[in-house]
């Protein structure tokens, strides 16, 4: 069976295990994915790394003049349909692009930020008119996209928006009028997806063209990192927008935005794995060159347990975004060519939560390789040479992109909860359950694989027993206990990333992957690097939402049964994964 032929329910893994057969992983990578992924890579290395520190100097010119060269080779059109001049490729396919070109700074920003969330809401919810006017220009790099939707007063609350749109006493168009902050590629963009409420009030979206009257762009922002991205304000000043430019239906605008940015937060933790990635090679390439006390950096133990701890780090972000790039076209595949909106905002929201929890991860994985490369470069980590130095200061934007990781943390338990507010889960039940599972305690297996199997059982139970505990103590106002909402969200998040890693270890193992032991060695390790995050996590909520005796046995209990999987050979085995990243001195799994 392909893994992306069955359907899951999104949030399924907070309730039940996932099989090798029904999750996809870089190792299910076919020919095609192979070949869009070679060209993503070439490209990179060949047009885009050349030109870093143009880029970097802010020529945005040349970014747009690469981009137009991406669309020839086909790296903007991978999620068009070939009836718009797309390739009509599948969402794994707009992964593998993702994550080819996301070591590529200010030009991956650009070139996600068009291919997603400045051409989908065309491709998906344009009128037949609208897809043929635009989606060929877009995808050949004609047209390159922006996407609209920040404010001074709208942030994270996007639905705040100040923008209005009236329609004319001739009713051909609306005038729109506001400012807009913050938008990418701004400078060279030719199409703006911008959302403004229709007498004030009815939250809609529109397709704007840059020569339409009323379009001014401000001056470039002077910001942090990405410094080879286009940020400006877009001012709309009595703008006339054609009638046929509507995007949607009027008032409709917000199921648009939402559910385009989980696409985008999908794109967003398959970009930043892949800087994450290039992070890890510069670092190996330079602990293995330098040397201290004459020794290498690399045959320090010290840098061996960074190494081996990134690397695990690596595995699991990379284990996150392809299970999630199965589960997501399992829902929207096919979708592309339809004209039921209700069907398609449906089938994009149906891993909301999953999408969520990949630009967590990938946006705080890189965090943490860019910071732990710094400090493995040493001095040189900080001068401008060296790419690291730029990949710390880029790396910064990722937790505040696409809702901040705290918006995102918040939405993982609502959408569990949802699920059990719609009787589409037998709440009660799984938490009685669960709360015998602990209690009785765990006697460890002794296959490796079963015995993380019993790790990532367990995270589940600690989960559902906290949730069922929130719920108990704050009831239909939980949405407001954010503290509560943001330590299940962490716990969901581990359990996610494990499970992630151990069903991939042993889906190499069933085929005979003959680097299942070293899958097995990475797994282990970010399993046990998590234990102390559930632990933390899962004792605060219970030691804040239960009283008396059963407070005490949970509390117990957490640490008894985390503490069972606790391993003895973690010095060697760290050790071991080490010394494949250092031979090879890049990232091998």
């Amino acid at each position: 069976m392909n893994p992306v032929d069955k359907m899951i329910r999104g949030g399924q893994f907070l309730t039940d295990r996932i099989t090798p057969l029904e999750m996809f992983t870089p190792e299910d990578l076919s020919d095609e994915h192979k070949m869009i992924q070679t060209t993503a890579q070439k490209f990179l290395r060949g047009e885009v790394y050349p030109q870093r520190e143009t880029i970097e100097n802010g020529d945005f010119e040349l970014v747009a003049t690469l981009m137009k060269q991406a669309g020839e080779l086909g790296l903007l059109g991978h999620s068009i349909p070939e009836a718009y001049g797309g390739l009509g490729l599948d969402k794994i396919s707009k992964g593998i692009v993702g994550e080819a070109l996301g070591s590529a700074s200010g030009y991956s920003v650009a070139h996600s930020n068009h291919t997603c969330i400045a051409t989908l809401p065309i491709t998906y919810f344009g009128t037949k008119e609208q897809k043929e006017t635009y989606l060929p220009k877009l995808a050949s790099g004609e047209y390159i996209g922006a996407y609209c939707l920040t404010e001074p007063e709208a942030g994270s609350d996007a639905l705040a928006a100040k923008t209005t749109a009236a329609l004319n006493e001739a009713g051909t168009h609306y005038i729109l009028n506001g400012t807009k902050i913050y938008i990418t590629n701004a400078a060279f963009a030719d199409t703006f997806i911008v959302y403004a409420k229709v007498d004030g009030e009815h939250f809609s979206a529109f397709i704007v063209e840059k020569d339409f009257p009323g379009v001014t762009i401000g001056p470039e922002e002077q910001k942090m990192g990405i410094k080879g991205s286009s940020t400006c304000s877009v001012i709309f000043e009595d703008c006339e927008v054609p009638v046929k430019n509507l995007l949607g239906e009027v008032g409709r605008g917000h199921v648009i935005a939402l559910n385009v940015l989980n696409l985008g937060r999908f794109n967003l933790g398959f970009a930043t794995t892949g800087a994450s990635r290039a992070v890890f090679d510069a670092t190996l390439s330079q602990v293995t060159e330098r040397k201290q006390f004459k020794r290498r950096i690399a045959d320090f133990p010290a840098t061996q347990e960074k190494i081996a701890t990134m690397a695990s780090e690596l595995f699991a972000a990379e284990s996150v975004m392809y299970r999630t790039a199965g589960l997501v076209e399992s829902a929207l595949g096919g979708y592309e060519d339809s004209v039921d909106y209700k069907a398609i905002a449906k089938a994009m929201n149906e891993h909301a939560l999953e999408s969520a929890i990949c630009k967590i991860v990938g946006s705080e994985t890189l965090d943490y390789m860019a910071d732990e490369g710094v400090q493995l470069h040493g001095g040189a980590g900080f001068i401008k040479e060296y790419p690291v130095e730029q990949a710390y200061r880029d790396a910064r934007i990722n937790r505040i992109f696409e809702g901040t990781n705290e918006i995102n943390r918040l939405l993982i338990p609502g959408a569990f909860f949802k699920r059990v507010a719609k009787g589409e889960v037998d709440a009660r039940s799984l938490i009685e359950q669960a709360q015998a599972k602990l209690e009785s305690g765990i006697q460890k297996e002794d296959d490796i694989l079963a015995s993380l199997h019993q790790v990532v059982d367990t995270y589940r139970n600690i989960f559902l027993v906290c949730a069922g505990a929130a719920y108990e103590a704050y009831g239909d106002a939980m949405k407001n206990e954010q503290e509560t909402l943001m330590k299940l969200a962490n716990i969901a998040i581990a359990l996610y990333q494990a499970e992630s890693c151990v069903v991939r270890a042993e889906k190499a193992r069933e085929h005979g992957d003959r680097t299942y032991s070293l899958k097995e060695k990475l797994a282990e390790t970010f399993v046990e690097h998590s234990l102390a995050q559930v632990e933390t996590n899962a004792k605060y909520l219970g030691a804040s939402l239960l009283k008396g005796e059963i407070r005490s046995q949970f509390l117990m209990g957490v640490s008894v049964n985390l503490n069972a999987f606790l391993t003895e050979n973690r010095i060697e085995r760290n050790r071991v994964i080490a010394s494949h990243m250092i031979e090879a001195t890049n990232y091998v799994r």
